[in-house]
């Protein structure tokens, strides 16, 4: 069964961090694009940063030099680390695996918030 689980969401304040993790199952890590996407309500989901399996990054200008995504192939999950977080930051985070003429993957979502 193909599984993508998120966690590390939770509650900051402006300028803080936080990591968010998704581990993978075996048969769909290794020769994914995977991605992090977030959507606010009303708002359509937006890809945040994604990593190729050859590990060629994409940021969203929004995130550039903020957040950085990461993969380990031996532990199969993927990573967001984010810093000099923004209220506008604030959103549920989706881990997301992606291949070419196959379906795409979503984790249940974490929710992030950015707050004073």
């Amino acid at each position: 069964q193909v599984q993508l689980v998120e966690s590390g969401g939770g509650l900051v304040q402006p300028g803080g961090s936080l990591r968010l993790s998704c581990t993978a199952s075996g048969s769909i890590f290794s020769n994914y694009v995977m991605g992090w996407y977030r959507q606010t309500p009303g708002k359509q989901r937006e890809l945040v940063a994604r990593i190729g399996s050859l590990l060629g990054t994409y940021y969203a200008d929004s995130v550039k030099g903020r957040f950085t995504i990461s993969r380990d192939h031996a532990k199969l999950t993927v990573n967001l680390q984010m810093n000099s977080l923004k209220p506008e930051d604030t959103a549920v985070y989706y881990c997301n695996a992606a291949k070419p003429g196959a379906t795409d993957y979503w984790g249940r979502g974490t929710q992030v918030t950015v707050s004073s």
